[in-house]
């Protein structure tokens, strides 16, 4: 098991609080404050997960400026008032950030008796393996 601080664990459910209030602005056809509320709660609970300094460090990379304007842009879009238009520079931004992440977490999924199951049903399979291959020449 893995041990977590309490800084940590306070991170997780700041992160999951957002995951949920997100979920829920959107279920709730977008929503203002449940959108604001979970965006702030979702970065919040990153840097608790993380750490301040490495939560900077991971959204001002260089190669990484295009997706962090475009995430935290759509923050601000959706913080001001317009919740379709930032909730959807919030997911081109997010996916830019976390896409060196998602072969990593496809191959877990996989491995996983029942979801690996269903990530190799033929109609999403091919989705699953455009999204899951590694572009990087490392």
């Amino acid at each position: 098991m893995i041990s977590l601080t309490d800084s940590q664990k306070i991170g997780m459910g700041l992160t999951g609080f957002g995951v949920f209030f997100l979920f829920f602005g959107m279920i709730l056809f977008f929503d203002k404050a449940l959108l604001a509320i979970g965006n702030i709660l979702f970065v919040a609970g990153l840097s608790f997960v993380i750490g301040l300094e490495r939560t900077f460090r991971f959204f001002f990379q260089r190669h990484k400026m295009k997706a962090t304007g475009f995430f935290l842009g759509g923050v601000v879009v959706v913080l001001i008032g317009w919740p379709i238009v930032g909730v959807v520079l919030e997911v081109y931004g997010f996916f830019l950030l976390f896409r060196g992440f998602f072969p990593v977490a496809v191959g877990f999924i996989r491995r996983v008796p029942i979801l690996g199951s269903l990530l190799n049903l033929p109609g999403i399979s091919g989705f699953v393996d455009k999204v899951g291959e590694s572009n990087t020449m490392v």
